[in-house]
């Protein structure tokens, strides 16, 4: 059992150092490789085969963002599960309960945006009431 940090540490530095090593082996082996092919169609940007049409300076809808924005929450949210099933043996029912609350309030989260329309693309202005835009067409 390790008894110190540099012996805790120790496995994960290496396990660092190894990825990195692979990691920039593997783009020097490749860069000095592969073929350093230069032309005009060889530097166009690559749209899944299809021609590029329109500017790449276009404008995302701030929904793009925020969908975004609330999958890193739910997804980092995952990552407190993994704390708690390694003590869950220790503290048994103290756990169970504080992990029933913490995925009520994430759910309370997830139903709160869904009602509010952020998870809905359908294309139409959610800022704007329904019963407003049913007067305004009138």
């Amino acid at each position: 059992m390790p008894k110190t940090y540099n012996e805790i540490y120790f496995p994960v530095l290496l396990q660092g150092l190894i990825a990195m090593t692979i990691a920039g082996a593997l783009l020097l082996i490749s860069f000095a490789l592969g073929k350093k092919v230069h032309n005009r169609v060889k530097d166009m940007p690559y749209e899944c085969g299809i021609e590029p049409t329109g500017s790449a300076r276009e404008r995302f809808s701030v929904k793009f963002y925020l969908v975004g924005m609330l999958f890193i929450v739910f997804d980092i949210e995952a990552v407190f599960l993994y704390p708690w099933v390694v003590v869950y043996r220790e503290f048994m029912m103290v756990a169970f309960v504080e992990m029933l609350i913490f995925i009520a309030l994430v759910l309370a989260g997830f139903f709160y945006i869904w009602k509010k329309g952020a998870l809905d693309w359908s294309g139409e202005d959610l800022s704007v009431p329904r019963r407003a835009t049913a007067r305004r067409s009138q």
